[in-house]
């Protein structure tokens, strides 16, 4: 008995086995090995969001801390930027006593970044008050300054002599400026 066959179907059922073999083949050859590796970068990249997250959250809090600072401190920040002008502070706070003189000091390796100025006054007082009020005025001034201790008061007659000595903290422009240069290099 002879089976007839026409030679299209055979030549396609031919090619569909080929493909089958070829999908087969190619599924155990490429498609799982490489879900295999998928699965596990997929867990990798879950981990890096995961600890992404965590970074994002954390800057995001420490973003709000910071505006939060900042605009809590504006004034301390504007004034730490602000030059000083020991002509303006001697004509600013001179009221205060009868003569205040300001000397800039030489700057010492702790100083770095800051200036130190010696304030020497005199004023025809009772009371060390007129020192206390100078105190709030430096509080409310432009600058941000430290009164170093001790503070000496000397009776002299009707007059009281003080002596101390300050900390005035500014940015330095000459050091931000060269330390910008050494490190553009």
């Amino acid at each position: 008995m002879k089976i007839n066959i026409p030679r299209h179907y055979l030549y396609l059922a031919l090619l569909s086995v080929v493909l089958f073999i070829f999908v087969v083949v190619f599924s155990f050859k490429v498609l799982i090995p490489k879900g295999k590796e998928y699965r596990v970068q997929r867990i990798e990249l879950q981990k890096e969001l995961k600890e992404y997250r965590k970074y994002q959250d954390f800057y995001d809090e420490t973003l709000s801390v910071l505006k939060d600072l900042q605009s809590k401190n504006r004034h301390i920040i504007q004034a730490f930027d602000k030059p000083f002008n020991p002509s303006r502070f001697e004509k600013e706070l001179k009221t205060y006593f009868s003569t205040l003189k300001v000397t800039k000091l030489a700057r010492d390796k702790d100083d770095e970044g800051f200036a130190t100025y010696q304030v020497d006054t005199s004023s025809k007082i009772n009371s060390p008050t007129n020192f206390y009020d100078f105190l709030d005025a430096i509080n409310k001034s432009d600058w941000i300054i430290s009164v170093n201790f001790p503070i000496t008061f000397k009776r002299e007659g009707e007059m009281i002599n003080s002596s101390f000595t300050m900390k005035v903290y500014s940015n330095n422009k000459d050091t931000n400026s060269s330390a910008s240069t050494s490190e553009a290099k």
